[in-house]
């Protein structure tokens, strides 16, 4: 009996103890801390897009009307074999692979692309095509600058620009020329407009321009100075110009001449008692005699 009891004892104590380790055990578990979920990965960079002058240009040529003399780049997604830089024909067309001479003058790039897309897909060559039409160079669409501008010459124009931008890109009107612009549109009425008031914001003086139209700066009307002052010529008149100013424009008066005293000549008459606060004309020569000591 003693043995039987003894081994239930042990027993018993074993199943005590086993049990205090699974307890221990679970406690344990419960515990330690959860693993750690793994950081999220990290957000794509967002796409880029154009900004400034590169949404400007992007727009512009978008909305460009292709003409004879613009140089175009055609591609297709994926299909190296179709890809085509070529200058539009004086008939309007440009030659591509597998259509032929395709007429791409009167079109913006965008409904010229999507033209091509259309032809090449209902002629069996590709399935849903991607064409994507570049404008590399333009020369169907310009305006004339003639005359005293840093740069005249022909300026293409891909979008419609104000008279005073297209001044700006030619360098603006040098010294030597008027104080006014010729502005001769192709469809419309020739203006004189002051360059002064286009810097002053009033759009109404700052016509657009289109394809065909001039701007013509012409030479300034001069005026003379000679005489008793320190740096006698001719100069270019201005608005407004009066005979204290012109004086000005010359250096002004030397030690041993005289402003009161003065002469003008015009359209040959000598004219004497002048005014400095009346205003010069053009062809005027301005004589400044010496002091009477």
């Amino acid at each position: 009996m003693r043995y039987i009891a003894s081994g239930r004892l042990k027993a018993a104590k074993g199943w005590l103890i086993g049990g205090l380790l699974l307890g221990l055990s679970l406690a344990t578990a419960q515990a330690a801390p959860a693993p750690k979920a793994p950081p999220p990965a990290a957000a794509a960079p967002p796409t880029a897009t154009p900004s400034g002058d590169a949404a400007d240009q992007a727009g512009a040529s978008q909305t460009y009307i292709l003409g004879p003399a613009d140089v175009i780049e055609v591609t297709v997604l994926g299909r190296q074999d179709f890809d085509v830089k070529g200058r539009i024909g004086e008939d309007g067309t440009l030659r591509v692979p597998y259509l032929g001479a395709v007429k791409a003058a009167d079109k913006t790039s965008v409904q010229f692309a999507d033209e091509l897309g259309k032809a090449l897909e209902t002629g069996g060559y590709y399935a849903h095509p991607i064409v994507k039409v570049d404008i590399v160079s333009y020369g169907s669409r310009y305006v004339t600058v003639l005359g005293q501008f840093g740069t005249p010459g022909l300026t293409p124009i891909d979008h419609p620009y104000r008279l005073s931008e297209i001044l700006a890109r030619v360098g603006g009107v040098k010294e030597s020329g008027a104080p006014y612009v010729v502005f001769t549109p192709a469809h419309g009425t020739q203006r004189h407009i002051l360059i002064k008031e286009l810097a002053t914001g009033d759009l109404k003086d700052d016509p657009y321009v289109s394809p065909g139209d001039k701007i013509y700066a012409p030479d300034a009307e001069l005026f003379y100075v000679t005489g008793q002052v320190k740096s006698p010529g001719m100069f270019p008149l201005t608005p407004d110009l009066t005979f204290r100013m012109g004086l000005s424009r010359a250096g002004g008066v030397t030690d041993s001449g005289s402003d009161k005293n003065f002469t003008v000549t015009r359209a040959g008459k000598k004219m004497t008692h002048v005014d400095l606060d009346s205003k010069v004309m053009p062809s005027d020569v301005i004589t400044v005699p010496e002091r009477l000591f």
